[in-house]
């Protein structure tokens, strides 16, 4: 008769058998970890990239200062601008112990704003989905409010996405989450760059500055669209090159009535400031020039 089978002798000490498994494991998935405190301080919070929706993260290709890491911090650095529809912060965003990249933060109020009074201007020919939101924008009420500030930075984003994706000279989108909007920080030599309204430029760079205003209003215009609110306080001098800001109010030219009226109005404060410095323009002519390219 055959031998019971003898049990398996225990593994050495110092050698201990590996748990079941073990040996399965691909090691792309092993990692090392250890737990740390919370390293949150005042002023900072976890990178929110992955906690909107897909759709609410910019467009590709994404430049490479970027930060989409589930481990970086959002560090608040102080405020760069207030208006009455939106305060703008400079938020920097880095893993700790790597350089990070310092952001624009727009978030818009949610309170009653003399600014929003005059929306319907811009808002004639969108629609909102559902009644009993057109409702409460109509009515002002608490819930109104908050909804039209939600409103308006979804309109920038859409707004700053289109541009973006047809080249022109916009900061690049980084994000929206609810009413704020992040996105890239316009600087020169490591400072915001100034509003145009502030510069005094040499003749041929006036020249040149006009150009590029005038050709981004043409882009604009060959797909329907109008700043709304366009002037040199809009307008960032980054060096030799002009970025447009503040686009919440972007009209369809044809399909909002003001539509041709806020293209005129886009034209006419661009074109007396540069003539107010010796630039020979003429807002109507650029307005034909304009309105034959949208219609």
């Amino acid at each position: 008769m055959p031998s019971p089978p003898s049990a398996p002798a225990d593994p050495p000490a110092d050698h201990p058998a590996d748990p079941p498994g073990d040996r399965d494991l691909d090691p792309a998935f092993v990692c090392d970890f250890h737990p740390v405190d919370d390293p949150l301080a005042d002023g900072q919070r976890w990178s929110t990239w992955h906690a909107v929706e897909p759709l609410c993260r910019g467009p590709e290709p994404r430049p490479a200062w970027v930060v989409t890491e589930d481990a970086a911090l959002d560090t608040e650095l102080g405020i760069l601008k207030t208006g009455k529809e939106a305060e703008v912060f400079l938020v920097e965003r880095a893993v700790p112990g790597r350089a990070g990249t310092v952001m624009a933060a727009k978030r818009y109020r949610g309170e009653d704003h003399r600014s929003f009074h005059r929306s319907s201007a811009y808002t004639e020919g969108r629609r909102t989905r559902r009644s009993r939101d057109t409702r409460a924008l109509a009515r002002r009420s608490d819930y109104g409010r908050a909804l039209a500030a939600g409103q308006w930075a979804a309109a920038e984003w859409e707004a700053l996405k289109t541009c973006w994706s047809l080249g022109l000279p916009v900061p690049y989108p980084v994000q929206l989450d609810g009413t704020e909007l992040l996105m890239e920080l316009v600087t020169v030599d490591g400072e915001p760059a100034p509003r145009l309204a502030r510069m005094r430029p040499a003749p041929d760079l006036l020249a040149a500055w006009f150009d590029q205003l005038r050709d981004f209003l043409a882009e604009l215009a060959r797909h329907g669209l109008a700043h709304g609110d366009l002037s040199p306080y809009n307008v960032l001098a980054a060096g030799e090159r002009l970025v447009v800001i503040d686009l919440p109010q972007v009209v369809d030219v044809v399909a909002n009535p003001r539509g041709p009226d806020l293209l005129l109005r886009d034209c006419t404060n661009v074109c007396r400031w540069f003539a107010a410095r010796g630039l020979a323009v003429d807002e109507h002519d650029v307005f034909a020039d304009l309105l034959a390219h949208a219609l």
